[in-house]
């Protein structure tokens, strides 16, 4: 099977540099038209400059394909909407969002300011919120998309310093699982990168000889798995230096106690039972949690009778 894009029309955020930038150039040389997004900031956040995303479209049109390149800040709705009104115009239609955009302003919890930590929720949660509400009734009235967010294992796992990047990337999943479950009966199918890459992101972060087997090529192979025709739904996938792996919520089976033993003592005492990962798996929905335990519930009752 050969992944094509002909005929698809794909915004990638952040595509100046790094990811974004390989992600752009892929999906060009796979037959997609690119809208090429980047505010052109430096990595915390500050300034702006329209040249690297310049740069980006000029590369893709000489190898043969469509791009245009619009600086809007993700964490702006209204700079949002125009670009994908700009996308519409040119094209018609919207296929693919890739929600790469981000910044960093690490610091540890102790020490960070809540201005920085608002800032960072602000780009990588409310940036990719903005680019899904901009792009989803055309999706809908289409009958198709594809929308990638951008989590990290800073999210999933934690890394010291991270505690506003890593609520952000947490938060993108939480987002990821509900449009998963709307975006269905039309055809949208949502699903999370999550990257190792060597890029100023992560230049100061990654040890000097591990740089070069990061590559963000490496990185986007996964992320095109995710947004073709016949992408998965619901996907984390990691990706780096060549490395593939998926990543999932999982939830034990439990146990269940009556109202006579609903105490903390009765769930200490009960405490390998809880954490019995033999029984564990993943849930469809929120709701499926309530069922699980009001099941458990009712065949106790029922036991009784």
């Amino acid at each position: 099977m050969t992944i094509r894009f002909d005929g698809q029309v794909a915004i990638v955020t952040g595509a100046g540099n790094g990811l974004g930038r390989s992600h752009a150039l892929a999906l060009a040389a796979r037959g997609a038209k690119v809208v090429v997004n980047d505010l052109g900031g430096a990595r915390d956040g500050s300034g702006a400059s329209s040249a690297a995303a310049a740069e980006v479209v000029e590369l893709i049109k000489q190898g043969g394909g469509d791009a245009i390149a619009h600086g809007a800040n993700v964490a702006n709705f209204a700079e949002v909407e125009d670009m994908v009104g700009q996308a519409m115009a040119k094209w018609g239609r919207v296929d693919i969002l890739i929600n790469n955009a981000g910044i960093l302003r690490d610091k540890s919890f102790a020490k960070m300011s809540l201005d920085d930590f608002k800032l960072v929720m602000d780009v990588h949660l409310m940036g990719s919120v903005n680019c899904c509400k901009a792009v989803w009734d055309i999706m809908r009235e289409q009958n198709y998309g594809r929308i990638v967010m951008t989590t990290s294992s800073s999210g999933m796992y934690g890394n010291f310093g991270q505690s506003n990047y890593g609520a952000a990337k947490m938060a993108v999943l939480g987002l990821m699982n509900t449009l998963v479950l709307e975006g269905a009966k039309n055809n949208i199918r949502v699903n999370a990168l999550a990257p190792t890459a060597g890029t100023r992101m992560t230049e100061d972060i990654m040890p000097e000889e591990f740089m070069g087997l990061l590559t963000p090529e490496a990185v986007t192979a996964g992320a095109l798995l995710l947004c073709h025709n016949d992408a998965p739904t619901r996907q984390i996938l990691c990706a780096g230096a060549g490395g593939y792996a998926s990543a999932r919520l999982v939830e034990t089976d439990g146990i269940f106690l009556s109202a006579e033993e609903q105490t903390p003592e009765s769930v200490a005492a009960q405490w390998q039972a809880v954490n019995d990962i033999s029984t564990q798996q993943e849930l469809e929905s929120g709701m499926k949690q309530s069922e699980k335990f009001l099941s458990k519930a009712m065949a106790k009752l029922k036991s009784k009778i």
